[in-house]
């Protein structure tokens, strides 16, 4: 009987120990981080004479920074706020995506709100783990979008990997 006893006790402890912990260590942009990214971002339109919106989603797709230049339309913030969260969603920048998403596959997926399969949104990474996503919106081309989008990421990046 104390050798079954035992035996079951091993076996508990061993299933304890496998057991997943009941707190899991986050890794997330600061706000600071994630404005520092989109006011680069807006920084890259401007200096090419475009006027956007940019939004900087966190790991869970939430809006961590949104901002919308003077004369950027009302429609660039949910358009930027898409692009960023399919960037996410998918890890990919959204111009590797829009070959995903043509016939015989698409368009359900990327007519999916709050999906934006268009150039100009990038997911940010931190040692390896996705910690969110940046979407640009404005510009007169999707690829303007991304190398602004782009730029943002590029401002930021030294510190997320020197903080991860």
């Amino acid at each position: 009987m104390q050798k079954i006893l035992a035996a079951l006790l091993l076996s508990f402890a061993a299933q304890q120990s496998a057991a997943q912990p009941v707190l899991l260590p986050v890794k997330r942009m600061s706000l600071d981080t994630a404005l520092k990214a989109a006011r680069a971002a807006i920084a890259a339109c401007r200096k090419e004479g475009v006027q956007i919106a940019v939004t900087v989603v966190d790991r869970g797709g939430h809006p961590q920074a949104v901002l919308r230049d003077d004369f950027a339309p009302d429609l660039t913030l949910d358009v930027s706020r898409g692009k960023a969260y399919a960037a996410l969603s998918f890890v990919a920048p959204t111009s590797q995506l829009e070959k995903r998403f043509t016939a015989p596959f698409g368009p359900p997926a990327a007519a999916s709100r709050p999906l934006v399969i268009s150039p100009g949104g990038v997911p940010v990474q931190a040692g390896g783990e996705l910690v969110g996503a940046i979407g640009v919106s404005g510009a007169p081309s999707g690829e303007i979008d991304e190398r602004c989008a782009r730029a943002g990421f590029d401002a930021i990046y030294e510190d997320l990997e020197l903080g991860s």
